[in-house]
Formats: C-alpha cells, structure tokens, sequence
C-alpha cells in the first residue's frame, strides 16, 4: 500500500508556566516537566505513523508563561486516510492534554518545508510589574503572574527614555546572560519597547484596587538573547527606582559587559509572559485553515511557479 503524504501543521499553544521546567522537551524525568513532553504525549494518540515531534519556535524558561506560543510538527495517517483537518487536529490535542495548564490556540496547515522557528517574522514579550507599598495586596491569583516591587512610584518617564535606548539594532551583549554561548551573534533589532500603567488587575479584591499598581513593558524583535527580556526588564525598573539613569542604561548597552548595572540582574521568570509569535501574511480569519506563505521576494520558494521569461 502507498504510504499516504505526511501533513505539516502550524499550531499556537499557551501555558501557564508555573509548573513546568520551561517549555523544551526534558529527557530525564527527574528533572521535571517541559510543556513539549505533554503536547507530544497528547500526539501520540492521534497514530502517526512517524512519531510526531513539535519544533517549537520560542524557547521559554522555567516559570514563563505563554499566551501564544507556536510550533510545527508533521503528523501521517493510514494509507487512505486524509489528513486532519486543523480544527480536528486542535480538538484531538486538547482532549488528551493531561494538564490544565496548557492550551492549543488553533491550528493551520503549512507547506512542507515551513519551519515554526526561522520562517517567524517576528515575537512579543510582556513583562508585568505591580507595585505598592502593600505588596500583601496581591490577590493569590496573580501571585505567579507578575513581579512585585515594593514601592509607591516608578519614575515611568525615564523607564520610558531608557526604553527608548534600547531601540534598534545594537549589540545586546550586556544583556544577555553570562552563561549564553559567546559563539551567537550578539547583534539583534529591537523593533519596540514601551513602559505602560495597567488596568487594575481583575483579580484585585474591590477594597484593595487603590493600594496596587499593574505596568506592563512590551519587547518586539525577531529573536532575543537567553534572558535579554528579562535583564532588560531589571534595567528599565532599576531606573524606575532611581537606581539607574537611562544614559547609564545607554552606557551599559554600549559597554557590552553583562556583569555592569545593578546587582539584580535578571527580572524573576514569572512575570514574563511571550505574548505572540508573528508570521507574515498569516490570516486569523474564520475559515482559514491554510497558512500561505508570501512568496520569497527574489527568487522562487520551493513550490513556486517560475513566472513566464519575459520576451
């Protein structure tokens, strides 16, 4: 019998990632859990023929959370059969899911040589802080879900101003984590970083509402350094705190060291969330079950026509 085609799938997921060992597969048990353990579990029961693999596009660590994070994989079916329909395959994941933690957003179809990782255009990070001087406040909800900072103000105009330096394409060498290869290209574009007040929590009891304050920061790139949101994040608080100034932040940057700046360095991982992965050209509408990828400016994608010789 003729081996029926293999179907390639675009998916989004989010986690809450309180409970896992970030979001990559773990080999050894011991050492906890990572969310692609569980969906690749939970893909076992759709029978691929091949063992189905997620490739996910965003590394997260430990403690981050995921409100859209994405991946492709590749499931085939018993000669004869047709491939999953998105929404079948969407359905058939989230019923064997064994944690509530985690969700499969939709899926699409993709062509076989998409790849999750590097075909992303580009990826939203949100960082919550609240602050106040009752910290007590914080409603058990949203304790995993933000980081709190004792105190009654953040100068958010010069959080602002220090966002502002960190725009652009610059060596981010100070902000990645000492640990990181020094073989990766340190160069990355920072397309936006915006410091915002927050609506209240909607966890916030009533009576409490006035003792706390939500700020969200917003990071965009194509692609970050391991734990550059997350000591970007220390900075620009640091210097809503007064501890730092943004032309130190600035000085940092261009230092290029990452022991330099305060002594917290890394923003802790709960309050970080990846808000979404960017595709060009990817429709959400309803109905769509196909994501087409514009075609690669010039040359021909695998699969495309060669236009016509022009006479």
């Amino acid at each position: 019998a003729m081996d029926s085609p293999r179907a390639r799938y675009l998916v989004f997921f989010q986690y809450v990632g309180t409970g896992f060992s970030g979001v990559m597969a773990i080999k050894r048990p011991k050492q906890g859990v990572g969310v692609q353990n569980l969906l690749e579990k939970a893909a076992e029961r759709l029978k691929s023929l091949t063992p189905v693999k997620f490739t996910i596009s965003s590394r997260t660590d430990t403690g981050v959370h995921a409100l859209g994070n994405s991946a492709h994989l590749d499931v085939q079916r018993l000669s004869g059969r047709p491939p999953f329909s998105p929404d079948i395959l969407t359905f058939a994941l989230n019923s064997h899911l064994e944690h509530p933690d985690i969700r499969v957003i939709r899926a699409f179809r993709a062509p076989d040589d998409f790849h999750a990782r590097f075909d992303a255009t580009s990826r939203t990070y949100l960082y919550r802080v609240v602050t106040g001087r009752s910290l007590d406040a914080l409603s058990v909800f949203d304790r995993n879900l933000c980081w709190a900072v004792r105190t009654d103000h953040l100068d958010v105009a010069a959080m602002q101003e220090a966002a502002r330096h960190l725009q652009g394409t610059h060596d981010f060498r100070a902000f990645r984590s000492v640990s990181d290869n020094d073989w990766k290209n340190p160069v990355r574009t920072l397309l936006r970083a915006s410091v915002a007040p927050a609506s209240a929590s909607p966890f916030t009891h009533p009576q409490e509402k006035r003792k706390l304050q939500f700020w969200d920061l917003e990071f965009e790139s194509k692609s970050f350094l391991y734990k550059q949101v997350r000591r970007m994040t220390a900075c620009l608080v640091a210097v809503g705190l007064g501890a730092l100034t943004p032309a130190q932040v600035k000085e940092k940057l261009e230092s290029g060291d990452p022991q330099s700046g305060p002594s917290l360095l890394v923003a802790p991982a709960q309050g970080l969330f990846l808000k979404s992965v960017h595709y060009e050209g990817l429709d959400w509408g309803p109905g769509k079950d196909w994501y087409n990828r514009p075609s690669v400016p010039g040359g021909c994608g695998p699969g495309a026509v060669p236009e016509a010789p022009r006479l």
